[in-house]
């Protein structure tokens, strides 16, 4: 696994056309090694937009916080 961190938010796009929106929370253990947890959210939404203001009201996003895949 790379050590370079990863983004908290990712939005993906899914095999309906719609997006959804997962957070990611980094942690490290004892020897300074990532561990990496993924929670899909259950919402869906129409665009990438929707979801970046989903995350900006529920989670506290900042700008640059996001990735896409």
């Amino acid at each position: 696994m790379s050590r370079t961190p990863l983004r908290p938010f990712c939005i993906a796009k899914d095999e309906s056309g719609d997006y959804r929106l997962t957070v990611r929370e980094t942690r490290y253990n004892s020897q300074n090694y990532p561990l990496v947890t993924a929670t899909l959210q259950d919402e869906r939404f129409k665009s990438a937009a929707a979801a970046r203001a989903h995350a900006k009201a529920h989670f506290g996003a900042e700008p640059g916080q996001f990735a896409t895949s």
